[in-house]
């Protein structure tokens, strides 16, 4: 119950901290407004007031003038604080004081000029949005300036005309304190949704960030297996990605790789992805001698089944390998295979067959098991189409030619610098990243 208190006062305190911000901003805005519109209403004096007045209400339209630019300059020059609604009742009080002088000098309460503090009242208040209190008060003190500025002067009235001229003043401030109280309710709503709205993408954020913790621990970090030289990158382009590689060795003394991309990237698709790790992780751990188009007919059916409850579009391509000491099989349908072949400096490209996960129920008789022969120094290139279809400013695509030639030239280096200095290329030549990239390089020893 304690913490549920705590955490109501923390809210209040950051909530009077940010209107006090806006208060103290618009505190600017108020007295700006200020002294840009009191010389335009000197001017107006020229063609609506006595001659013998033109001087004096000059003084004091410039007095009052002088004073708000200071003011503007002090707001300015100053942080919000708990006292920045101060600056409004400085603001409008002095402004009061000098409308209300000049009411005095054109016949006291029977004088129409009474209506400019209506003016400042309705602007201070729409202008500030201060607690409703805070309302009442200034308009209170506005009217206070009005009656004893008008009574100490001695001039007679019309009672009638005062009590017109108080019941419009007071009907003003009633306005204004009901728009303060809206508006004040209303800003305080918006920052409790504000706040929510972040606690919400906090707790979002940090549950993608759980997420991304779980998808790279799925990774594998194996380096070396049995006859080869291994390094793979993957780089999402959001914090969850939709590639797949692996890298495995089973108790059985079998070796696969697999590389695969779900459709779009995002939560949906790293967590089809994950999906399709685990069961491809067990299924060639639970079941010696398979075959590649076996495992990807198995990954299709569990794959398909668990979109169709995800009730989402999406689909992949996925190429598996099975790695033999001269040789590996290959079944699947995605990107090519690059091999570079140490006898004669060139890459050689193998052509995926199949048909993508999550299409059709029954993959079987569209799954082969090519056999590719394999040599010593040779490489195995393993890419997704983020690579290959990286664009330039000019949308140009670094396309796959490009990457063949990357591979020829770093294929006398070791895999790790091989794969990272690809990557490197990829990440220079791109505008920005718009999907998630992963590159895969297994050496023959």
């Amino acid at each position: 119950m304690n913490y549920l208190k705590n955490d109501v006062y923390f809210a209040a305190d950051r909530f009077k901290v940010y209107i006090n911000s806006i208060i103290h901003s618009w505190s600017k805005t108020l007295t700006a407004l200020g002294f840009t519109l009191i010389p335009i209403f000197g001017f107006l004096d020229y063609f609506t007031m006595p001659k013998e007045l033109l001087q004096e209400f000059g003084i004091y339209r410039f007095l009052n003038t002088l004073i708000l630019v200071a003011q503007f300059f002090v707001i300015r020059y100053t942080k919000p604080s708990r006292y920045s609604f101060l600056h409004g009742y400085f603001a409008s009080g002095f402004t009061s004081f000098i409308i209300a002088e000049m009411t005095v000098s054109l016949g006291g309460f029977n004088s129409s000029y009474y209506q400019g503090l209506n003016l400042v009242i309705i602007g201070v208040n729409l202008l500030i949005p201060w607690h409703t209190k805070h309302s009442a008060a200034n308009g209170s003190i506005t009217i206070f300036i009005y009656l004893i500025l008008n009574i100490i002067s001695g001039q007679e009235f019309d009672k009638r005309i005062l009590a017109n001229n108080l019941f419009f003043m007071t009907a003003t401030v009633i306005i204004a304190v009901s728009i303060n109280y809206v508006r004040h309710n209303l800003i305080r709503q918006e920052f409790q949704l504000r706040r929510e709205l972040k606690e919400a993408r906090d707790a979002l954020w940090g549950e993608m960030e759980i997420a991304k913790k779980i998808q790279t621990a799925l990774l594998p970090d194996n380096t070396s297996i049995t006859g080869y030289e291994v390094y793979a990158k993957m780089i999402p382009a959001e914090e969850v990605g939709g590639d797949y590689y692996d890298i495995i060795e089973t108790p059985n003394n079998e070796t696969w790789l697999a590389i695969g991309d779900v459709s779009g990237h995002g939560v949906e698709s790293g967590l089809i992805m994950m999906m399709t790790h685990t069961s491809i992780y067990s299924l060639i751990n639970q079941n010696k001698n398979s075959k590649p188009s076996e495992v990807l007919n198995k990954v299709n059916y569990v794959i398909k089944e668990n979109i169709r409850r995800l009730n989402v579009q999406r689909y992949m391509t996925l190429s598996i390998l099975k790695l033999e000491s001269n040789c590996f099989f290959h079944s699947g349908k995605h990107q090519d295979i690059l091999i570079f072949r140490s006898k004669t400096g060139k890459v050689e490209s193998v052509s995926s067959k199949g048909t993508w996960i999550g299409i059709i129920d029954n993959m079987k008789e569209y799954l082969t098991n090519e056999k590719v022969e394999i040599e010593k120094d040779d490489i195995i290139l393993l890419f997704t189409d983020g690579l290959t279809e990286a664009q330039n400013r000019k949308e140009i695509m670094y396309d796959q030619n490009r990457l063949i030639n990357m591979f020829e030239q770093n294929s006398k280096k070791p895999v790790k610098e091989l794969v990272e200095n690809i990557i490197s290329d990829v990440q220079n030549y791109q505008n920005r990243q718009i999907d998630d990239i992963t590159l895969l390089a297994c050496k023959k020893l």
